[in-house]
């Protein structure tokens, strides 16, 4: 995907950097960030991005650009359906994104995570990281300045596995459900305990940065009601929150189906960090 999606935005004069099989680096050559917006200078703000499962790069080159255009460089991290099924993995590739967003090109740069679906899961394998060793990721947390959820899965595990089955196997979706629970219940230290845990984390997050929350009344994937328990939970805790609710729109195609009041909303809510300049436009 990464090779069309940089062809995609290429044409609009960013830059391109293949760090990993999973994870792609775009950077603004042109556009910088205003004075007094966070990160200006060599600190550009950094988008940690992460898709849902089976993005099409059209797609994704989309949301990209949104915030190329801001002064924002974006950072892509892919998930793939084996770091859900064996959550050991996910941990694995979380530390190592950990490592990177610690190294010398990114250390210094402020962070707004953007995960889609799934992507939050990912997203919640790095908390569980996080939260394990406070001290060594205190200063990382610290840099989050805004978290925005797009679709987010959440619900029950039967949940969880039908949306596995829905996005990365559409053709078999209820025998890949079916398998998928036998799957779960048969490792369930390996899969549901991690699950059960990364969910507590995510509801306890050690990130406490302003949140935005994209969501419909009719996606498949995402139970509503337990979204805004999340959403409750979190005003209660005393995170700064937005959420955006329509009744009718499609699962990670929020921007698609109703596109001025999404970037009208997203707009807002960086503005809102002080991470653009007042008058940049997406």
């Amino acid at each position: 995907m990464s090779a069309m999606l940089g062809a995609s935005i290429l044409r609009r004069s960013f830059s391109t950097h293949r760090l990993s099989k999973n994870v792609t680096f775009y950077m603004t050559e042109n556009v910088k960030p205003a004075p007094g917006a966070h990160g200006c200078g060599d600190h550009k703000p950094l988008t940690l991005m992460l898709p849902w499962l089976g993005a099409r790069p059209q797609a994704v080159a989309k949301y990209c650009e949104l915030y190329l255009r801001t002064g924002f460089d974006v950072l892509v991290v892919e998930s793939e359906v084996q770091e859900f099924l064996w959550p050991r993995w996910s941990l694995q590739h979380g530390k190592k994104l950990l490592d990177l967003l610690h190294s010398e090109r990114f250390a210094s740069r402020p962070l707004l995570v953007h995960a889609f679906s799934i992507g939050g899961f990912t997203f919640s394998q790095l908390l569980v990281l996080v939260s394990e060793d406070p001290q060594k990721y205190e200063a990382l947390a610290a840099r989050i300045k805004g978290q925005i959820y797009d679709s987010l899965v959440v619900g029950s595990v039967e949940l969880m596995a039908s949306g596995v089955a829905k996005i990365a196997f559409p053709r078999w979706e209820i025998p890949v459900k079916h398998m998928s629970l036998f799957y779960f219940n048969t490792f369930k230290r390996q899969t549901v305990d991690y699950y059960n845990k990364s969910i507590n984390v995510f509801w306890n997050s050690p990130v406490t940065a302003p949140a935005l929350f994209f969501y419909c009344d009719n996606d498949p994937l995402s139970n509503p009601t337990a979204l805004e328990e999340v959403v409750n939970f979190w005003r209660g805790r005393g995170v700064v929150l937005t959420a955006k609710k329509w009744e009718h729109s499609k699962h990670a195609g929020h921007l698609k189906m109703h596109p001025q009041e999404y970037v009208d909303t997203l707009e807002s809510f960086l503005h809102s960090l002080h991470m653009v300049p007042l008058k940049a436009k997406m």
